[in-house]
């Protein structure tokens, strides 16, 4: 049978409601596509409103599945003394104080948030903090107080020191909180019922979730999120799984296993979210299974397949779509990189460790063991999060408050450690402002957004509101960009971002209906970019990128690339920019001019804006900086990304 897959990394595509939660009750060919009865119902015979009935999803939602409280054990000695409630209060609006920088509030509310305290210790800083009995008689328990009572540069250390241990699976027994404990316990019924205090659906979402926080020692990064579609009642009939013996595990299959175990205990439904990779040295995206480092099997790529329906490809701690080293001929490939080393920097980075990091290498992988093992364990849509330990979802450079609260706003965080071990440093200034999780979705409410997400109709941002359609089908013209309404035409005529194509009709290769609109308080776009990527019939992988719209007129040459330049109006003196240059929205139609239907292949979309000052510009102009290294950027395009088709 010829086809297409098209898997996506990150960038807006609107899908059915109506679809089920889970793949597998759904036949593969038919993914990312509605009933044929609802189809029937719904198009072409629409009501006059191309906006009734509810079928399709006609707004884009904002969020962060990745934020961490006081309640994590790292960012509790970091100094976040903020909790999740909080965190929820701040996402939907409320100005609060931050930890140490005074006041904060969002320029705008989100719309959902995942409060993703480390599963691992959950509850322990704070007992720490306030001088807990039971942990003040263990020396180390006792050394740590007096350093954390202390805070600033003494709070750091312990951080992490913690950090180290944890990741070496070397942290002192009588600093283990274990999930059948009482603290434990008390600490994730705290996290639901903040969730649930704040749930109100149709206004703002709080998921209750948390982070598998699994490492390979010596610190190979494994993290996962999970988040379930449930509130209290079936939530509180489990606790997080942990990773440190006897308890937990650090195999992810394990994770799979518990998962699906809370889905039959309780009838509810859970999924989970794969960390960025660069921290993982190699292991995000196996050819070898990194537990016992045997040979991946069916069996594990339809288990990753079914639970691992989406990648954090942004965040604060470098940016995961593409590296140069793995990408020479995208310009734009190295955004925000970090490929120093593992999560604690105790084993440096290898340039063969990167193609299993990325998600433009690991959606290409993918393609790689479909055809070894049957399943593409690697067929992931995106999201951006931010990571943040300060109890602050904020992903704006103008509002950034830093990876941890010992690096919240303040005239030297740009020049201090983020993080130092072995004699490697990572600074300050190269944390990211980014990122969000853009969700298309019928309504705010933990069902829809959960069905949303599981079926991949998600894109990431670096921290811009860009809204962004992504559809693939065999019919699109020029003229169905010719709309205000590019979901009517893009769900009658294909399928959206996440979904699958399947069968090529003889002669026909695939088209494509792309359209973003800047952020409404950003900048103008400089470009809308189609990466694609396929192996071929020899089974060597490739990609190609192609600018299928660009701002103020420029040309797009006959290899399907603009290399001139969209400008820059920054004036980094003032943290300021123009918007002068580029265009305020796009939306074209593109056929791949290079199709081979015997090959399976998948695309997805970047978008990029024109310069805009970084959040180290805005520093600089605060504080009055003088002197600053020239090493340190002050501008960047910040930028989105789909799910694969």
């Amino acid at each position: 049978m010829k086809r297409i897959t098209v898997v996506g990394v990150l960038l807006g595509a609107l899908l059915w409601v109506v679809l089920p939660s889970h793949a597998e009750e759904q036949p593969a060919s038919e993914a990312g596509r509605p009933p044929s009865e609802t189809l029937e119902k719904v198009m072409p015979r629409r009501p006059y409103s191309p906006y009734a009935g509810g079928a399709v999803p006609t707004r884009v939602f904002w969020g962060d599945t990745h934020l961490h409280t006081g309640m994590s054990l790292d960012a509790g000695a970091f100094g976040c003394r903020l909790e999740p409630e909080d965190a929820h209060r701040f996402a939907r609006g409320e100005e609060i104080r931050s930890t140490t920088a005074g006041r904060i509030k969002l320029a705008r509310p989100l719309d959902f948030l995942v409060v993703a305290d480390h599963s691992d210790n959950m509850g322990w800083f704070p007992d720490l903090f306030a001088g807990a009995p039971h942990l003040l008689k263990d020396p180390t328990g006792k050394r740590w107080y007096d350093k954390v009572q202390k805070g600033g540069k003494d709070g750091v250390e312990v951080a992490l020191e913690v950090i180290d241990l944890f990741s070496r699976d070397e942290l002192p027994e009588a600093m283990r909180y274990r999930p059948d404990s009482t603290p434990y316990k008390r600490a994730w019924q705290k996290t639901i019922a903040a969730a649930e205090k704040y749930n109100e659906p149709g206004r703002y979402t709080a998921f209750i979730g948390y982070e598998w926080t699994s490492q390979v020692p010596p610190g190979d990064n494994l993290h996962r999120v999970v988040i379930y579609r449930d509130g209290a009642e079936k939530a509180s009939q489990t606790v997080p799984f942990t990773t440190l013996a006897p308890d937990g595990s650090t195999n992810p299959e394990d994770l799979w296993t518990v998962l699906e175990a809370y889905e039959e205990k309780t009838g509810g439904d859970v999924l989970a979210i794969a960390h960025n990779g660069n921290l993982s040295n190699g292991i995000m995206f196996p050819l070898v299974n990194p537990v016992g480092n045997k040979p991946l099997t069916k069996e594990y790529a339809e288990r990753r397949a079914k639970w691992e329906r989406l990648y954090e490809a942004t965040q604060i701690k470098g940016d995961g779509e593409a590296h140069p080293y793995l990408s020479p001929n995208d310009e734009f490939a190295d955004f925000g990189t970090w490929d120093k080393g593992n999560l604690n920097l105790s084993v440096p980075k290898k340039n063969e460790m990167l193609a299993k990091e990325y998600a433009r290498s690991g959606l290409k992988l993918g393609l790689k063991l479909e055809k070894e093992l049957g399943t593409n364990p690697f067929k992931f849509g995106m999201i951006g999060s931010t990571d943040s330990h300060t109890g602050l979802a904020t992903a704006d450079n103008d509002n950034f408050f830093g990876k941890h609260s010992g690096s919240e706003p303040g005239p030297e965080r740009m020049k201090h450690p983020f993080a130092t071990f072995n004699g490697v440093s990572i600074y300050g200034w190269e944390c990211l402002a980014s990122g969000y999780a853009a969700v298309w979705a019928t309504e705010n409410t933990r069902e829809a957004l959960f069905d949303a997400m599981e079926r991949k109709e998600t894109y990431a941002t670096t921290g811009p509101r860009m809204i962004v359609r992504f559809f693939g089908g065999w019919d699109f013209v020029a003229s169905d960009a010719v709309t205000r309404v590019p979901a009517e035409v893009g769900y009658r005529k294909g399928v959206p971002m996440g979904g699958d194509l399947f069968q090529a009709p003889q002669g026909k290769s695939p088209t494509f209906l792309v359209a973003a609109l800047k952020d409404p308080i950003g900048a103008n776009l400089d470009r809308v970019q189609i990466v694609k990527g396929w192996m071929d019939a020899a089974g060597t992988l490739h990609e190609r990128i192609y600018d299928v719209a660009v701002s103020d007129g420029r040309q797009i040459d006959a290899n399907g690339r603009c290399k001139t330049p969209v400008g820059d109006t920054v004036d980094v003196a003032n943290a300021t920019w123009t918007n002068s240059i580029g265009d305020t929205e796009m939306i074209t139609v593109w056929k791949d001019p290079e199709f081979d239907a015997s090959l399976t292949a998948f695309y997805y979309v970047r978008v990029l804006e024109i310069p805009t000052p970084r959040w180290t510009a805005y520093d600089v102009k605060y504080y009055g900086l003088k002197n600053v290294s020239k090493e340190i950027p002050m501008k960047l395009q910040q930028r989105a990304y789909t799910s694969p088709i």
